[in-house]
């Protein structure tokens, strides 16, 4: 128990430090965020043009310098790092092309896809074989778990990586949002894996992680002095992605990451129903803007959000135990 705490207090720590010294460092060589179009995102948000951006970096040097002190680097703990490191690279790149196009566009989102299948496959392929992951899958709304094979397995692998990343990718579009959510999942992780005989190091990265969140969130708490950018999202996507196949709760992902669900689902929603219809269901997707539109405050917003996201963590975190082996 002392090191994980340990693990997230030096995490969040880390961050306070290394900050303030990035936020510089990235407005001294105008590495500032790229609104979208009017239109796209709501009017309020063009103040925040050239916040400073990429701030996924810190998250990732902050969580990765405790977990290596601090951890025995165990196989699976080690594949779920050098995920969130893989995930971390396609953001960086999308972001690194936004910044030197000059534009909000970045990575193509096949480009984006491709590189998810090459680290999903990697991560199927080593968590079965190395790790020993069993090619099931365990529902733990009830308690039963279906053999679904090791081709099944990787293409449920890929669908849990490629909905984590962008899930979060589309969350974070408030002050704070993203990371508040994030760390409040990885606190559900925490508390799963270290009851879990032999898990201590995934509990140890998953403190980690919770602890740069909560770091993070010092300098991107409304009105945000940085943002994490796709380098941050995708990282966290990808972490949780990696944490959920290594405790095989990749459908109880649904729950611990409701409020990520609710965000994609908005998008996906909005867009079939406007293309039968050309109706909108939201006044903007992902539905944190629908409030927004609706004249509700950014901080009223995340806090809701967070609240939410708290009632969705602990019934993950309930169904998980209640569907342990006795």
């Amino acid at each position: 128990m002392p090191r994980v705490l340990i693990a997230a207090i030096g995490a969040a720590m880390l961050l306070m430090f290394l900050g303030p010294r990035v936020i510089r460092w990235l407005r001294d060589h105008d590495v500032g965020q790229f609104i979208r179009p009017q239109g796209e995102i709501p009017d309020a948000h063009a103040e925040k043009q050239g916040t400073p951006t990429m701030g996924g970096l810190l998250i990732i040097i902050a969580m990765a310098v405790p977990f290596l002190i601090l951890s025995s680097h165990s196989t699976a703990a080690m594949l779920v790092l050098s995920t969130t490191l893989a995930c971390g690279a396609i953001g960086f790149i999308d972001d690194w092309m936004k910044i030197v196009k000059k534009r909000s566009l970045g990575l193509s989102g096949r480009w984006k896809m491709l590189g998810l299948v090459v680290i999903a496959v990697a991560l199927a392929v080593l968590a079965v074989r190395v790790v020993g992951v069993p090619t099931t899958i365990d529902f733990h709304v009830v308690a039963y778990s279906l053999e679904i094979g090791p081709i099944a397995f990787g293409v449920v692998v890929f669908l849990v990586l490629a909905g984590a990343t962008n899930a979060v990718n589309l969350t974070d579009g408030l002050d704070g949002l993203a990371a508040g959510t994030m760390a409040i999942a990885l606190l559900a992780y925490v508390g799963m894996t270290f009851v879990v005989t032999g898990q201590r190091d995934l509990a140890i990265l998953a403190a980690c992680l919770m602890g740069a969140c909560v770091g993070f969130l010092w300098f991107n708490s409304y009105p945000a002095s940085i943002f994490m950018g796709d380098t941050g999202s995708f990282a966290l996507g990808g972490a949780i992605a990696a944490l959920a196949v290594m405790t095989k709760t990749e459908v109880l992902l649904i729950f611990i990451g409701g409020v990520f669900v609710i965000e994609a689902l908005s998008v996906m929603v909005q867009v079939l129903v406007f293309k039968r219809t050309r109706r909108r269901v939201f006044l903007m997707a992902p539905v944190h803007h629908h409030f927004e539109m609706a004249g509700w405050s950014e901080t009223k917003i995340i806090v809701r959000f967070w609240l939410i996201a708290l009632v969705f963590a602990g019934i993950g975190f309930t169904l998980f135990f209640r569907t342990l082996p006795a």
